[in-house]
C-alpha cells in the first residue's frame, strides 16, 4: 500500500535535501580552504634570473619570513612571452594554492598567437611597474641614445637589438623606439633571448651575430651597469630611477617611448569565490610586509597594487591596448 505524502512531509523532505546540497557545499569548500595557506606554489613563466622570477623570489621571501603561509616555493617555465606557463595553468583548473607571475610581456605573447589568455584565468592582483633600459657594451661606439639611433636609422639590418621574447615589452619597446625616428618596424632586427641572463652574455660576448644593443628591465642590468660592463642610455619610465642616473626617454626628446612593464599575480581559472578571496587575502598581507617594501625600493619598482574586479578591468584593456600596438608596430 502506496504511503501517503501529507504536506509536512513534502516540507520536510525538501528540507532535509536542500540541507544535504549545503552539506556538500560545504564539503567541497573545506577541501580546498587553507590549502594555500599551507603550500603554496609560486610560478614564474619564464627561465632562472629574469624580471618575472624575480618578482616570484621576493614574494616567496616575504612569504616565507612573515609566516604568511606554510611553505612557499618557485617553479620556473619558461618559454613563448609566459605563454607556455599560461597553457600549464590554465590545465590546473580548480587548484587553489598556485600563482603565476604575468605582466605586459605575457599580453604581447598571447597576441602574437595562444590557445588562451589572462581571460581563462582568476586575477588576483597587480603588484607594480618595472621599468626597461637600453643598454649597450662598455667598449660600445654609441656613447649616448642619440649615437645609437643615428646609426640604427643609417642601417637597421647593421644594428641588430636584443631584448626578451619576441612580442614582448622589450620588443614593443624597440619598435616605438624606431617609429620615433622613422625605421619601420619591419626593418628592425630584433632578437629575443629566454631572459635578461641570457641577454646580457649576449651583449658581453664578441662572437658573431651577437647584439650590439640590448633592451631589458633595469634589474637585468643592474649588476653590469654598476660594475661599468654596460653603458645605460636611456629608461623607459616616467622620471629618473631614484638613486639611478639614467635619462629617461622624455628627457632625451622621445616621449612616445612610453611602455611601463607592470607585474602581477594570477591563478588558475574554477576557483570557487572563498578559495579566490583566500588568495587575495595572502598577497595583499604579503605587500604590507617591510620586506615586499624593501624590495619594492631595492629593485627601483613602483608599487601599484590593484584587486578584484578592477583588476580584471585593467587586464582586458592593457591587453586591447597592447594588441593594437603590436599590429601599428607591424609586430603581429
Amino acid at each position: 500500500m502506496a504511503t501517503k505524502l501529507t504536506p509536512w512531509s513534502i516540507i520536510s523532505t525538501v528540507v532535509v535535501l536542500v540541507l544535504a546540497g549545503f552539506a556538500v557545499a560545504d564539503a567541497r569548500d573545506t577541501e580546498t580552504t587553507g590549502k594555500a595557506r599551507a603550500s603554496l606554489t609560486m610560478m614564474a613563466p619564464a627561465a632562472a634570473g629574469g624580471g618575472w622570477d624575480l618578482v616570484a623570489r621576493e614574494a616567496q621571501q616575504s612569504l616565507r619570513k612573515n609566516k604568511i603561509v606554510g611553505t612557499v616555493q618557485v617553479s620556473n617555465v619558461p618559454g613563448a612571452a609566459g605563454t607556455i606557463g599560461l597553457s600549464q595553468l590554465v590545465r590546473m583548473e580548480g587548484q587553489p594554492n598556485i600563482l603565476m607571475v604575468t605582466g605586459t610581456v605575457m599580453l604581447g605573447g598571447i597576441a602574437r598567437g595562444s590557445d588562451f589568455s589572462l581571460a581563462n584565468t582568476t586575477p588576483i592582483a597587480r603588484l607594480a611597474e618595472d621599468f626597461q633600459v637600453v643598454a649597450v657594451p662598455a667598449g660600445s661606439p654609441h656613447r649616448t641614445l642619440d649615437d645609437f639611433l643615428t646609426a640604427w636609422k643609417a642601417d637597421p639590418a647593421a644594428t641588430p637589438v636584443g631584448g626578451g621574447s619576441a612580442g614582448g615589452v622589450d620588443h614593443l619597446v624597440a619598435g616605438q623606439l624606431a617609429k620615433s625616428v622613422g625605421i619601420p618596424g619591419s626593418d628592425v632586427k630584433y632578437t629575443p633571448h629566454s631572459g635578461g641572463g641570457e641577454l646580457t652574455i649576449s651583449l658581453l660576448s664578441s662572437a658573431a651575430g651577437t647584439v650590439n644593443v640590448g633592451i631589458s628591465g633595469y634589474n637585468d642590468f643592474r649588476d653590469m651597469i654598476e660594475s661599468g660592463k654596460l653603458r645605460a642610455l636611456a629608461v623607459v619610465a616616467p622620471e629618473r630611477l631614484a638613486g639611478v642616473d639614467i635619462p629617461t626617454m622624455i628627457e632625451l626628446g622621445h616621449p612616445e617611448v612610453d611602455l611601463v612593464n607592470w607585474r602581477g599575480l594570477v591563478a588558475p581559472p574554477g576557483l570557487s569565490e572563498t578559495d579566490r578571496a583566500e588568495l587575495t587575502a595572502i598577497v595583499t598581507e604579503m605587500v604590507a610586509t617591510a620586506e615586499w617594501k624593501e624590495a619594492v625600493n631595492r629593485n627601483r619598482w613602483k608599487e601599484n597594487f590593484l584587486t578584484g574586479p578592477d583588476f580584471e578591468k585593467f587586464i582586458a584593456e592593457e591587453q586591447q591596448s597592447i594588441t593594437a600596438l603590436l599590429k601599428e608596430l607591424g609586430l603581429a
